[in-house]
């Protein structure tokens, strides 16, 4: 089979992963902007092609207003890639070394060349930055977690070429120096440092992030030790190898007595470009911090129980890592993450989330348990977590909260533990606890956090056009960063075109997408509780547009009692759907959809026109 063309299809088809891939998609990664007239007929022969080479085992089905690809007796290795990554990844989070490394490196080796080396360049364009960046950041993965086997002599020369190829990868940077730290090259890694100081500044205008500043800085205290005892790995073993230090083979499901004993460091990486939020972030670390000078030092030793919570996309998670981080010195103990919800929204079993975080604190019953299998009995688990807590100085983040129900099993007993908390609504589980609301950023942190992104000199040149694409985002952190990778993904890109396609109220959430990040996924998520009836009552209520409105204004629209659309309106105030906007002049509550969420309402089937333009005082010249 040969052509860039049907190539170009062959993989089109194979990368939508299941999904109709219209014929205007087709249309505009085989010919651009300027198709043939006879673009359909051209579409259906290279179809028919596919068809006679692929055989009857992979079915290519019309389907308008395009065409799908059914593999059902072949893997693909995007898919496949994709699945050992995350896998592997989870692992590493949950440092069962040896089960990432053994993942990654098979994830990586289905790379067997350039990806999509005989494609148009209009696929290329719009595709292979995004696979480009997942395959290095499965590297980078793998990297770190031959630098957490002792491996780092190893892996010098590795890294020294990719920092070569990827000057400004800050991550790939740091590895490198860590590496080389330990190798007892401590001017070394400090020339790194410069080196890559230098290269951001030279290229991107940037100072080094927070991630490769504290490596230099560990670099300087001497603090880059390994973060396990090197005595329970063999560093000469073959990559995948699971032999015990002894020579001895490891047993299936034993762990070393080291990684028992360790002290658990669970937090997702932190996040280098984080912007903003300097009052929110310096409230909290104030209460994860010791006391100040002069206050008794048990007083520190209270329940601390931080609430954060905000609508979907707000940014919630980013700053509860980036606070945890920063605090992770005061916790001697360690530090326990769990995410309290499946991609798709749905709430996790508490049983589950316990026997992971048990699984990191060491319990051996925890460990035994077999993925999926069963859970045992709840309390039995909330004794043993609690058991294992107690007295310990420990920091639990419990990322996206969902309920009372779910969460209160999974609160230690312990004094001497601080439990960060994040969710879109408030929960009495946390009583007591001191609550930080994230709003939408304003205009001079949407715009700090697009040029973070995007780089600031792409952002300076056009500042009309990023002005709009921050009014068009909201201010939503999550809409903000899929803007600023969309243009960094695309360097060829104007701002001022990316601004154009953000101003069309009918598109805007279509454009608000990048690989994993979906605005509108993330809106529906919070609605997953809702019925058929209540997302057809939201869709209804767009047509208030973005003034504030009572509950009486909602209730004549919709036809309802006054007291039936207030409960609904309340309802959405709880999954942060809605925004509180004060009270009238009679004392009643008014209420104010978010930009992002009056488009996404107006996105409902059979929305009603608005009254107000939901991108009102955005233009674009």
């Amino acid at each position: 089979m040969s052509g860039a063309k049907i190539h170009t299809v062959l993989a089109s088809l194979l990368l939508a992963r299941g999904k109709v891939v219209t014929d205007s998609r087709l249309s505009s990664l085989l010919w651009g902007w300027d198709p043939p007239a006879t673009m359909n007929a051209q579409i259906y022969t290279y179809i028919s092609r596919l068809r006679k080479l692929l055989g009857p085992q992979v079915e290519l089905v019309r389907r308008q207003p395009g065409y799908l690809i059914h593999t059902p007796t072949s893997r693909i290795d995007t898919m496949e890639f994709e699945r050992l990554h995350r896998l592997g990844r989870a692992a590493l989070a949950e440092r069962r070394y040896e089960d990432a490394d053994e993942l990654l490196r098979g994830a990586l080796n289905l790379w067997r060349g350039p990806a999509l080396a005989n494609v148009t360049p209009h696929l290329a364009d719009a595709e292979l930055p995004q696979l480009e960046e997942t395959r290095t950041a499965a590297l980078e993965h793998r990297i770190e977690t031959d630098l957490a086997l002792a491996r780092h002599q190893q892996l010098i020369p590795e890294l020294t070429g990719l920092v070569a190829e990827f000057p400004v990868r800050e991550r790939l940077r740091a590895q490198l120096m860590t590496a080389l730290y330990r190798c007892g090259r401590q001017a070394d890694a400090l020339h790194v440092y410069n080196e890559g100081r230098e290269a951001l500044a030279e290229e991107l205008g940037v100072d080094p992030g927070a991630d490769l500043n504290a490596t230099y800085q560990s670099v300087l205290d001497g603090s880059l030790a390994l973060a396990r005892d090197p005595a329970s790995v063999t560093t000469s073993a073959p990559h995948g190898s699971h032999a015990s230090h002894s020579g001895e083979p490891a047993a299936a499901g034993t762990v070393p007595r080291s990684q028992e004993a360790a002290v658990p460091a669970m937090l997702p990486a932190d996040i280098s470009d984080f912007t903003g939020r300097e009052g929110e972030l310096a409230g909290l670390l104030a209460r994860l911090g010791p006391p100040p000078q002069g206050e008794r030092q048990s007083s520190h030793f209270r329940p601390q129980r931080l609430l954060i919570t905000g609508m979907a996309g707000v940014g919630k998670t980013a700053l509860a890592v980036h606070a945890a981080h920063a605090a992770a010195r005061h916790f001697p103990d360690g530090q326990l993450y769990a995410n309290l919800c499946h991609t798709d929204g749905r709430p996790k079993d508490p049983a589950q989330v316990l026997l992971q975080l048990l699984r990191a604190l060491g319990e051996p019953l925890a460990r035994a348990a077999e993925p999926g299998g069963p859970v045992g009995d709840l309390d039995e688990l909330i004794r043993l977590y609690r058991t294992r807590t107690a007295g310990r100085r420990l920091l639990i983040l419990l990322d996206n909260a969902v309920s009372d129900l779910q969460l209160g099993p999974l609160l230690p007993g312990t004094m001497t533990a601080a439990v960060l908390v994040t969710g879109r609504t408030r929960l009495s589980a946390v009583a007591g606890s001191h609550t930080t609301v994230c709003a939408p950023m304003d205009r001079g942190e949407s715009l700090a956090m697009l040029a973070a992104v995007a780089g600031v000199r792409r952002i300076a040149v056009e500042p009309d056009a990023a002005d709009a694409i921050a009014a068009c985002c909201g201010g939503l952190p999550l809409a903000l960063r899929i803007a600023g990778a969309r243009l960094a993904s695309r360097p060829y890109w104007s701002v001022t075109r990316l601004a154009g396609r953000l101003a069309d109220n009918g598109t805007r959430l279509h454009e608000l997408r990048f690989g994993d990040l979906d605005v509108r996924q993330t809106l529906r998520s919070s609605m997953r509780r809702f019925t058929v009836a209540e997302h057809e009552l939201l869709r209804e209520l767009a047509a208030l547009g973005r003034s504030p409105f009572p509950a009486g204004a909602a209730a004549v629209l919709a036809g309802l009692p006054e007291s039936a659309a207030e409960e609904f309106l309340e309802r959405l105030v709880d999954v942060s759907m809605l925004d509180m906007a004060g009270v009238d002049a009679s004392g009643l509550p008014q209420y104010r959809f978010h930009e992002l969420v009056l488009v996404y309402a107006h996105s409902l089937p059979g929305a009603r026109p608005v009254k107000e333009p939901a991108g009102k005082g955005v233009s674009v010249q």
